[in-house]
């Protein structure tokens, strides 16, 4: 049947595929050396699976017949294809028939979105702006013709085709949502974006209650991925804003959202590499950048360790590698899976980018300035994602060195952070958190004769959540501390001024987190409560106090001290409600 036959052909074409849409390479595979977006082949192998032998009958599907393909040519036809898109959108394969089929219509446009979102080029943008448009157009036209989703009830039957549609249709809103928050700050297409999210919502929430049956698993996994991102990334909001946003029709239930994503990751579908990605990317970047680094590392290391063993040299399983080695403490072992990462593919000069920004910090971790400011630079140089970030963070290394010691290239740190204010940016009408921190901190060096920060590197390694990523080794704590002690004997001995009493409770702060770290607690919870019985003495860094009362609630909740804890966090709440910092 062709329930069946599209069941086999996902087995035959998912192994072939699914790797080359990861954008990997192994010579012990024998796949070419280069790097292919993520999203766009996922949609490939789609375009395949569901190829039948009318599909010239139906021009939704692709002009390429599963069934005259053999497994020995499978894999150079698809590398062909992705290389095409990597080298030349505009004679990708998908683009021929842009205007007839959903499926390529769809793939085409991500292609051109993944370029735009790592080029950050106005241009692009605009390009996949209106390739998205139009791809949400040709979904349109094979959707069921119906006023509204209600009308669509769990019980009128969809073709197959009109099911795929309205999957297609979901994925472009949400794409042209993202697309919207980039291209312009202002309010009314902040609105725009909104409503774009939650019509793609309402639909996924639709698939949710209608799609089920064994002929439906590509479709279920495309549900699951999609209700599951939404549950997942909606529940890192505050709680002030999920309330806001549940009213509003939607969910942020995290463990709902990740026990789907479960489900399509480990189902054969078509999407299930989606899932994988995402729930790598929530348990290695998103609890340390938005959380206090809950993620479990123990899974993120099951769902890779396939993919590691089949393809030892794939760019992005380096890559992800690397970040479970670094959050394990292994610095080491982490460096070498971003470097080899580097090396596995030349194409995508943005991937390199993203593993510029670990080694960067990864030499940090192990408090070797000038390299951490080599890779600070190349990314000052090369990647437009967050320019003041990165000019910061060079001018933050070169104050590390001693003041005698000749600075890389004849640079000047004060004349770096002079220049910080002037590169900030805004995504979605709102600068980067990390980057709004950075400017404020870099204007202590407007002056004629600037007050140096003490240790702006350790600094902003906490607003990155560094040191949680270090305390698994207790000798990187150890060099931290010693950091840390070296900046207050130096603080000590120098005259005092207006930044004093900040700079000595920033160093309490962190002097807190080392013995933390180590294990210390009475030690650390001394250092915290010295900072907050100084508050009224503090005079700009404002956010040094709820910090100081978290990381207090966090040392009771390791204690088994609940009840102090929970009384600690509403003080800190109260605390950030009264000076307007963030934590």
């Amino acid at each position: 049947t062709n329930c069946q036959f599209k069941r086999t052909a996902c087995l035959i074409f998912k192994l072939n595929f699914i790797f080359i849409w990861l954008g990997l390479r192994s010579r012990h595979s024998g796949f070419p050396e280069h790097s292919v977006p993520l999203v766009c082949l996922s949609m490939t192998s789609a375009v395949f699976v569901m190829s039948g032998s009318n599909c010239e009958a139906e021009p939704w599907l692709t002009a390429i017949q599963v069934s005259r393909i053999s497994s020995g040519n499978v894999r150079a036809h698809a590398s062909g294809l992705c290389l095409l898109a990597l080298h030349d959108p505009e004679t990708f394969f998908f683009s021929s028939r842009i205007n007839e089929s959903m499926y390529h219509a769809l793939i085409y446009a991500t292609v051109l979105e993944m370029q735009a979102m790592m080029t950050f080029q106005h241009e692009d943008i605009c390009n996949a702006g209106r390739t998205m448009k139009n791809a949400q157009e040709v979904c349109q036209r094979f959707r069921r013709k119906s006023s509204s989703l209600a009308s669509k009830s769990a019980d009128e039957s969809l073709s197959e085709v009109e099911l795929h549609a309205e999957v297609c249709f979901a994925e472009c809103q949400l794409q042209r949502a993202a697309l919207t928050f980039l291209q312009d700050e202002s309010m009314v297409s902040f609105i725009k974006g909104g409503m774009k999210v939650r019509n793609s919502y309402l639909i996924y929430k639709w698939g949710l209650k209608c799609i089920s049956g064994p002929c439906h698993v590509h479709l279920e996994g495309g549900i699951s991925f999609g209700v599951g991102a939404f549950n997942l990334t909606l529940s890192l909001f505050p709680p002030r804003i999920l309330r806001v946003l549940e009213f509003a029709g939607f969910s942020g239930d995290k463990d709902y959202g990740l026990s789907l994503l479960r489900d399509g990751a480990t189902g054969l579908n078509l999407r299930s590499m989606l899932c994988v990605l995402l729930l790598l990317c929530y348990h290695t970047f998103l609890t340390f950048v938005l959380g206090t680094g809950e993620g479990d590392v123990a899974e993120a290391e099951r769902l890779l360790k396939p993919f590691r063993l089949r393809y030892p040299e794939g760019a992005i399983f380096l890559f992800f590698a690397g970040r479970i080695e670094e959050i394990k403490g292994n610095i080491d072992e982490a460096v070498a899976c971003f470097e080899n990462g580097c090396r596995a593919q030349q194409t995508w000069k943005q991937f390199h980018h993203m593993c510029y920004w670990e080694l960067m910090w990864c030499f940090t971790y192990k408090r070797v300035w000038r390299v951490a400011y080599f890779y600070a630079d190349l990314l000052s140089k090369e990647s437009r994602w967050s320019k003041a970030m990165y000019v910061y963070m060079k001018a933050a290394y070169l104050s590390m060195l001693p003041a005698d010691e000749a600075r890389p290239f004849g640079e000047d740190e004060v004349q770096l952070f002079r220049i910080v204010p002037t590169l900030k940016q805004k995504i979605a009408g709102k600068s980067p958190p990390t980057e709004k921190f950075a400017i404020r901190k870099a204007r202590r060096y407007k002056a004629p004769q600037p007050i140096k920060l003490p240790v702006p590197v350790l600094e902003m390694m906490y607003m990155w959540n560094g040191f949680s990523m270090i305390s698994k080794e207790e000798r990187l704590t150890d060099g931290m501390l010693h950091t840390v002690m070296e900046a207050e004997r130096t603080l000590l001995e120098s005259p005092e001024n207006e930044y004093t009493m900040d700079d000595r409770c920033l160093l309490h702060m962190l002097k807190g987190l080392c013995f933390k770290n180590k294990g210390l607690f009475q030690a650390a919870e001394e250092c915290f409560n010295r900072v907050c019985s100084s508050e009224k003495k503090i005079r700009f860094d404002h956010y040094l106090v709820p910090n100081c009362l978290v990381e207090l609630s966090l040392l009771y909740i390791d204690q088994g001290r609940r009840e102090e804890a929970i009384k600690t966090l509403h003080k800190a709440n109260r605390c950030l409600m009264l000076r307007g910092c963030c934590l």
